[in-house]
């Protein structure tokens, strides 16, 4: 009986070891966060002065998200909603298309104009360098969830293995429009197939998903 071909992002054999592989991943993080910073850092003041001026409210942000081992941090995001738009989200609990504990609504009212452009582009990641450069997120990995690991199933906390990511595996096989299930199943497939080749893959990938702008929110 012939077995089918492993998937696409299946560890290579003799791949480095994890421990070598999570050393070197965190230089290359580091690195290209630096190379990329003087761009970036141009594009942070235009995004920001295009939110202070599309709607009051704080130009960035914060949430406290769940991160390896469970650790509580605070990421850096631009503010895409309007300032009351945890309050009002009770009021659109029965518009909600997804399962579990994700939030999605088509066109939500509750996003800004300038917020749905950042979201589309995912212009509104670009402060999580921030994040990366401290050490709480890697630019490849699961993407940290607000709410906090005493919340998952036992399956779920596999995920806490790694450092959370910008972007990761379920980015590129969808995006936002992938459950929480599914979502949960392609991290832990990359947890265990995590390798510099896929790193490299996902952020090609990544940067072919954000320009078709498949699946953004």
């Amino acid at each position: 009986m012939l077995l089918p071909p492993p998937p696409w992002y299946a560890r290579p054999e003799g791949s480095t070891t994890l421990a070598s592989y999570e050393w070197v991943k965190r230089g290359t993080d580091i690195v290209l966060c630096l190379i990329a910073l003087p761009a970036a850092f141009v594009l942070l003041i235009l995004c920001a002065i295009a939110v202070r001026l599309d709607s009051p409210g704080p130009v960035i942000f914060r949430q406290n998200r769940t991160g390896q081992g469970g650790r509580r941090f605070r990421m850096y995001k631009f503010r895409t909603m309007v300032e009351n738009a945890e309050e009002l989200k009770q009021e659109y609990l029965h518009l909600n298309e997804l399962t579990g504990p994700d939030f999605k609504i088509t066109d939500d009212p509750r996003v800004t104009k300038v917020g749905r452009f950042l979201r589309k582009t995912s212009l509104d990641e670009l402060p999580q360098i921030l994040n990366v450069l401290r050490g709480e997120m890697s630019l490849v990995g699961p993407r940290p969830t607000s709410f906090s690991a005493n919340t998952y199933d036992l399956w779920h906390t596999e995920r806490l293995e790694v450092k959370p990511g910008v972007t990761g595996l379920w980015q590129i096989s969808g995006r936002s429009d992938v459950d929480f299930d599914e979502r949960l199943r392609l991290d832990i497939a990359y947890i265990r197939n995590r390798s510099h080749r896929l790193d490299l893959a996902i952020l090609v990938r990544t940067f072919g998903a954000v320009v078709s702008r498949r699946g953004a929110a």
